[in-house]
């Protein structure tokens, strides 16, 4: 199976260009396949960071419940 590969273009801050390049030199490594690397990383980061609603909705009302404790025990 053929993946297939679309070509973007963007700007980035040339420190962190060169750190990318660093670290693909380091690991002997193309600088697409590093920064394919970090893309998927931070997507599947952002994917996991999201709090699902019924687990606020409990922390919420944990707050609420304990809002007395939570005082006292800040100072």
């Amino acid at each position: 199976m053929v993946v297939r590969r679309q070509r973007v273009s963007s700007q980035v801050h040339p420190e962190l260009l060169s750190a990318m390049r660093e670290i693909a030199r380091a690991e002997g490594r193309h600088l697409a396949a590093v920064l394919e690397d970090a893309m998927r990383d931070y997507v599947e980061k952002r994917k996991k960071g999201k709090i699902r609603p019924e687990a606020m909705a409990h922390y919420q009302a944990s707050l609420e419940i304990n809002r007395k404790l939570y005082e006292l025990l800040a100072h």
